[in-house]
């Protein structure tokens, strides 16, 4: 058995369910997806400020799953990403870098869709620190706010069309965990393969725990003395 813990970085209890569904519904038979969230933070993570409000509590969350085999991290933002490696027993994946690293193994380019026009941004950055830059056509917002872009289909596929046609992608990322369960009608729709990194980031979890591998304790993410500790007596 895989024991998955999917840690959605903001507080809304909905998009919790629904990452954990899409989780679920690719997990392996044995794997088991547990999914929470933090009990404070922001209630969507739509800026800087939220992305830095949520870390605290995603820590904390890592950290009370002593007996998980790996974890998820659900926002496309990778909120804490690196700081979760130091706390996590098991391989941390998030979900932009699970969805843009898949994209290139399906096309020559792919375009990410994201919620917000403010989010562009910190896409674009995420898309160069993981290394995907030459195949990235395009990063695009729906202008959707991301407790509404789950019932907001038609303005995802809207911008999705439109990043086919202006950016030549052959690839769609959808670039939010609100909007893992689009992601096979939109592909359907649009007759092209259609990334959601939540999926795609249970999938890399279940492979790395299925070959043994967890984060290097070499150097970089060495264990801090008494975080862990710490962090669970906050919890």
């Amino acid at each position: 058995m895989i024991r998955i813990t999917l840690v959605n970085p903001n507080t809304t209890r909905a998009m919790t369910e629904a990452a954990g569904r899409a989780a679920r519904a690719v997990a392996a038979p044995g794997t088991v997806v547990t999914a929470v969230e933090p009990a404070t933070g922001p209630a969507a993570v739509e800026s800087h400020h939220d992305a830095a409000l949520a870390v605290p509590g995603v820590l904390a969350e890592v950290a009370a799953a002593p007996d998980a085999d790996g974890f998820v991290l659900a926002c496309f933002g990778d909120p804490g990403l690196d700081a979760a490696r130091e706390v996590a027993s098991g391989p941390v994946v998030g979900i932009a870098e699970a969805a843009l690293h898949t994209a290139t193994l399906l096309g020559r380019g792919f375009s990410v869709v994201t919620t917000l026009p403010r989010m562009i941004g910190r896409t674009e950055e995420l898309v160069r620190r993981y290394g995907c830059a030459d195949a990235c056509r395009g990063v695009r917002a729906c202008d959707v706010p991301v407790l509404d872009v789950s019932g907001s289909y038609d303005a995802v596929l809207d911008a999705c069309a439109a990043a086919l046609a202006a950016d030549g992608s052959d690839v769609l990322v959808l670039g939010c965990a609100g909007m893992a369960e689009l992601a096979a009608a939109v592909s359907a729709e649009l007759g092209v393969p259609v990334v959601d990194g939540v999926a795609a980031a249970t999938k890399l979890v279940e492979g790395l725990v299925a070959q043994g591998l967890r984060t290097s304790r070499r150097s970089e993410y060495a264990p801090v003395p008494g975080l862990v500790r710490a962090l669970s007596k906050e919890h």
